[in-house]
């Protein structure tokens, strides 16, 4: 179905993140480091990152504006995973261009749907006509 990169630092929650999506059909590239992310995205070109906000070398606020200001990865899509939950937090994760923003601890059956949706909001902006 969709190549997806998840930058998430807990090893534990990362693999069931991975499982889920592949069970799900997906193709998953992991990291546990921001930059790390930063390298898979641009050489896999994903169609959807799910990334942590609190990553142990880089804070995943700067990896979105990196994202978001690179050549190669500034149209990808990317939901927020994070435990950083607060108004402010989100409102920050929406205006560095966040797709998505999903709060810890989540259910994974809802994060596999918010996934579907925000693939599909991708591939409707693709197809409409300027």
């Amino acid at each position: 179905m969709a190549k997806i990169v998840v930058i998430e630092d807990e090893v534990d929650l990362q693999q069931i993140l991975a499982w889920n999506l592949r069970s799900a059909g997906h193709e998953v590239f992991t990291a546990t480091h921001g930059l790390d992310g930063l390298a898979l995205c641009e050489d896999q070109q994903p169609d959807l990152v799910i990334l942590d906000r609190m990553l142990p070398d880089i804070p995943g606020t700067q990896v979105l504006l990196r994202l978001r200001s690179g050549a190669k990865t500034s149209g990808l899509k990317v939901l927020m995973l994070t435990a950083c939950g607060e108004e402010s937090d989100r409102i920050v994760g929406f205006e560095l261009g966040a797709d998505d923003y999903v709060v810890k601890p989540f259910s994974v059956r809802e994060l596999l749907l918010r996934i579907g949706a925000t693939l599909r909001r991708g591939r409707s902006e693709e197809s409409t006509p300027p």
